[in-house]
């Protein structure tokens, strides 16, 4: 349960997350939810810095002989989906649930996480130092969001990273390697013997893709999985073969490949041009005995493999992805998230952290 003071936490985490859902964010627009954060931050007495449109600040008697401990979530979201019934920015509270855009992700996390930090900013006797942030474009991978502040960080030796996995433990998270492929053949007329169908050549390389097991499997994370998303070519006249197609696979890579031997792997099995977008998204994780695990499951929490990527996949350092939500919910129509899922966020985060801080 929480105490008096955690109740005015979660008051004012309820009203913050409300503020944020009122205030569109979209991935690379989230000035508005920047300056929201701060002022937040600023009210409560809270020194902050601020880079693009990324909030960070650390507790109060910060001392550069102790340990970090990063506090990270983003605030910003992905375009509406086109099915919501509700306004998609109107943070109503129906049946004791906060309906909105980003309201599960992952806003729920970001003030559970706020809270948290406001909890523990002026204590004297911590043996960690804690450090927020609060940061931009994780929806899209981009290089403004958490990457861009880095190395204004001091280091890390832990990140805790805000993402819906129901207060449950992810203490692994797959790497990702978006490719785009490119079939080359010949142009004909499709009513003649003519040409070199660049459709057929791919469709041999994306049944490669659909069919093709990596050996090594993750005990937590299960295989490298490969999905094809999206295929092209820029004929458009039905009575052309097609000299080039064109797809992009969704690479899911485990922590027994780099992405470097996954690629080199594809790229010897397929007769394509294979592009990676990026080589940034690496696997991620944490030991079983590292001790915020172990006080996770002393409160009773299980742990498991993540397959989707976070901010987590960017931080160079010891990770752990738990937070308030449901990862389903994510990205849906009349997103929400509850509030005693809030109140369990905020408490589980307290109970974590007073385990080692």
């Amino acid at each position: 349960m929480l105490t008096m003071w955690n109740q005015q936490l979660y008051e004012d985490a309820v009203k913050l997350l409300q503020q944020l859902i009122a205030t569109p964010s979209i991935s690379r627009e989230e000035q508005g939810t920047a300056q929201l954060i701060g002022s937040m931050l600023a009210e409560k007495g809270v020194s902050f810095r601020q880079h693009l449109n990324n909030i960070w600040a650390q507790n109060k008697y910060f001392d550069p002989a102790k340990p970090v401990i990063l506090l990270n979530s983003h605030h910003d979201t992905v375009k509406p989906n086109p099915q919501y019934t509700r306004d998609p920015f109107s943070p109503d509270i129906v049946d004791n649930k906060l309906y909105g855009l980003g309201s599960n992700d992952a806003g729920g996390c970001l003030v559970s996480l706020i809270a948290v930090f406001l909890h523990f900013y002026g204590r004297e006797d911590l043996r960690y130092n804690l450090v927020l942030a609060a940061t931009a474009e994780e929806e899209i991978s981009g290089t403004n969001g958490i990457e861009s502040i880095l190395l204004q960080l001091p280091p890390i030796e832990l990140a805790i990273v805000g993402e819906p996995t129901q207060t449950q433990l992810a203490i692994a998270e797959k790497g990702l390697m978006v490719l785009d492929c490119v079939s080359r053949g010949k142009a004909g007329h499709a009513a003649r013997n003519e040409g070199e169908n660049a459709i057929y050549k791919a469709l041999a390389d994306i049944n490669w893709f659909q069919q093709y097991q990596f050996p090594e499997v993750s005990e937590t994370l299960g295989p490298v999985k490969m999905t094809v998303t999206v295929i092209n070519t820029s004929n458009k006249a039905h009575n052309v073969v097609p000299a080039d197609c064109s797809f992009v696979a969704d690479v899911r890579v485990t922590e027994k490949y780099t992405l470097e031997e996954v690629l080199d792997t594809i790229r010897q099995h397929v007769s394509c041009e294979v592009t990676p977008r990026s080589m940034r998204m690496r696997p991620s994780g944490i030991p079983l005995d590292h001790p915020v695990v172990q006080a996770g499951l002393q409160l009773g929490k299980s742990w498991y493999g993540s397959p989707t990527t976070s901010d987590q996949a960017l931080i160079p350092a010891t990770s752990i992805k738990i937070g308030p939500g449901d990862s389903a919910r994510s990205h849906t129509a009349d997103e929400y998230i509850g509030l005693d899922e809030i109140r369990e966020g905020i408490d589980t985060y307290i109970k974590l952290l007073e385990q080692i801080v």
